[in-house]
């Protein structure tokens, strides 16, 4: 120590002083700590053969990263005390081949798990799996999970496989197997874990090695959950393998885990590969379908036929009419669309449904409005049909909807019938339906072509009480009859003798005496004669004259019978006997009186009246004594002139 102490530094002289005593401890400190050379460290550990002497050179290789001398030193000390640090190094250095020796004799001294551990991980990093695998089987304290992890993470796939083995860890194991190819193996261990996320490891692995039929079993594990299918079908996809999904997904919907999941996506599969089956897939099984997600994909991938089918079952009419027609080329059918039409809500689709009619399917549209006809305005309807110039398109529904009598489908339809000169019809509407501009409609038919035409202007203007003009409309057509019958139904004596005039005017004897038949209720007589009697058509005027005075005489007739009835009530009354309230007092001494007979006892008999003479009626004395009732005031009598 004092050669090694200040100020001698006799490092030399200290180790052969060490040496010579054999303090081999001391000297082999000398050389490695103040002589610092290890070189001759190792000799002099070799010489002496020390465990001691190893054990400080190893340490001190260690420290100096001779990591592999280290381990050989260590060895030879059988010294496991600083088996941390030398497992690191080795490990860091990659030096398994030593490590293993050196574990394997640390092993015997140190009972820790770290040293078990790390020397299954050497083994497997030397591939000395056989060495392995027959130490795992026996008794140790490895953490054998944590090594199979570290090395599936490193890859090395059959070393982590014996290790799952022997756990067993059968989702790990399976992941191995994946990973050597061997799918059987790796389906045979799934099954035993049981374990979604091995499935779908192993599902994705044979995709990718088109071992599809151990992807179908994996596959089968994995589409029943509903929260994985998607990624299922997306790895397939991925790879192009449609079919090989579209016949895992069918095996799987034959399975009793089957759900609404599948029969989705399997839909949503033949939207995008096999559209000629989608119909028939959808119809067997509507009511296991998620609708709004397939309807979705229909129309991203353009199926408008079968997305109209879902929205009618979803009760989603509205859509579906829309749709039809969006895409009548291909979704349109007549039949189907009136019975969605009748389901929808919206009350605007009507008149879209109409407008879609008029462009694309003119021949239906009146079955379509007959359908819809108690939901629509029909005034509306009108003026939308009638923008597009195809009001006749529409008038047997305009037929069915004027029992409303609304003005603008009645004026829509007479307008048709006076475009088609069909005056019979309109002359009907007109006299069942008055709800119109009938002044306008009449403006509009007098100036018409047509003599029926006029007539109806005419018939117009007398509904509405314009007799004048409906008179000199007939009378203008020469439609002499209208004519008398309009003045008549005025109820008008001036109208009735100004049309009266007209025809005595214009020398019309036979339509004079049929206007005093038809007008005689308001044509006065002596206004009748006159003209008769001026123009020479008292022959024509004879059967008015005849039946005033038929009428007059059975008026003084029961004028006369009334008056009779009257007097003779009176009469009765006069003579009425009365015993306790004489009419008058009469002097009982007269001749011929008796009491207690009333009047007629007092007075006696009454004188006999004398009759006198009847004259005839208009004898000479009515004719001299009052005018004669066919003479009217002004008019003088005759023998007065």
């Amino acid at each position: 120590k004092i050669a090694l102490g200040d100020p001698y530094r006799l490092y030399e002289e200290a180790f052969l002083i060490y040496k010579k005593h054999d303090m081999n401890a001391e000297a082999m400190e000398t050389l490695l700590t103040n002589i610092e050379s290890i070189e001759r460290a190792q000799e002099f550990a070799a010489r002496c053969g020390d465990s001691t002497v190893w054990y400080k050179l190893g340490k001190a290789q260690l420290e100096n990263g001779q990591v592999s001398e280290a381990m050989d030193s260590y060895l030879k000390a059988e010294d496991s005390s600083d088996y941390v640090e030398v497992i690191q190094a080795a490990q860091r250095e990659e030096l398994f081949d030593d490590l293993v020796r050196y574990l394997l004799m640390a092993r015997k001294t140190a009972k820790d798990q770290l040293v078990d551990t790390e020397l299954v991980y050497s083994y497997a990093k030397t591939e000395r799996l056989a060495d392995m695998e027959e130490f795992v089987s026996g008794t140790n304290t490895a953490n054998i999970q944590a090594v199979g992890d570290r090395l599936y993470e490193e890859r090395a796939y059959k070393a982590a496989k014996i290790l799952y083995q022997s756990i067993p860890n059968n989702s790990k194991l399976a992941s191995c197997y994946v990973q050597l190819g061997e799918y059987t193996q790796a389906v045979e261990a799934a099954k035993k874990a049981n374990n979604p996320k091995t499935w779908r490891e192993i599902n994705i692995a044979c995709v990718q090695a088109e071992q599809f039929r151990c992807a179908e079993i994996a596959g089968m594990y994995i589409i029943v959950h509903p929260d994985h299918i998607e990624d299922v079908i997306a790895q397939y996809e991925k790879g192009g393998h449609f079919e090989e999904l579209m016949s895992l997904l069918d095996s799987g919907l034959a399975s009793e885990r089957s759900h609404v999941g599948m029969y989705t996506e399997q839909a949503i599969l033949y939207t995008k590969y096999k559209p000629e089956k989608l119909m028939d897939f959808i119809k067997l099984n509507t009511q296991k379908l998620n609708i709004p997600k397939l309807i979705h994909a229909c129309e991203r991938h353009y199926h408008w036929q079968e997305a109209v089918f879902l929205y009618t079952h979803y009760d989603e009419f509205d859509s579906a009419a829309n749709t039809m027609m969006a895409h009548s080329p291909v979704a349109f059918a007549h039949d189907q669309f009136m019975m969605i039409l009748q389901k929808v809500s919206n009350m605007e689709i009507y008149y879209r449904a109409i407008q879609f009619y008029l462009d694309e399917q003119p021949m239906q549209l009146n079955p379509l409005l007959n359908t819809i006809m108690a939901k629509v305005d029909h005034a509306r309807v009108v003026q939308q049909v009638r923008k597009v110039g195809h009001l006749p398109l529409i008038l047997p529904y305009m037929k069915a909807a004027q029992q409303h009598n609304l003005q603008a489908v009645n004026e829509a339809i007479n307008d048709l019938y006076v475009e088609g000169e069909q005056y019979d019809e309109l002359r009907q509407s007109i006299e069942d339906f008055d709800n119109i501009d009938q002044i306008s409609l009449a403006q509009k038919l007098e100036k018409h072509e047509l003599v029926e035409m006029r007539r109806i202007a005419a018939l117009v203007y007398k509904k509405n009480k314009r007799y004048k003009q409906s008179i000199d409309l007939s009378k203008q057509d020469k439609m002499y009859k209208d004519a008398m019958e309009t003045a008549f139904e005025s109820g008008n004596a001036d109208l009735a003798e100004s049309l009266l005039r007209y025809f005595v005017d214009n020398d019309m004897k036979e339509c004079f005496a049929a206007c005093l038949y038809t007008c005689y209720d308001f044509i006065r007589p002596d206004v009748g004669l006159e003209l008769a009697w001026r123009k020479g058509m008292l022959d024509f005027a004879m059967p008015f004259l005849i039946q005033v005075l038929r009428e007059y005489t059975s008026r003084i007739d029961a004028l006369d019978k009334k008056t009779q009835k009257k007097e003779e009530a009176e009469e009765k009354e006069k003579s009425a006997s009365n015993d306790f309230v004489p009419d008058y007092m009469v002097n009982p001494m007269m001749p011929g009186g008796m009491t207690g007979f009333g009047n007629l006892a007092i007075t006696g008999p009454a004188m006999p009246m004398q009759p006198q003479q009847q004259q005839p009626f208009g004898g000479p004395q009515m004719m001299q004594g009052a005018p004669s009732m066919m003479m009217q005031p002004g008019m003088m009598q005759p023998g007065m002139m």
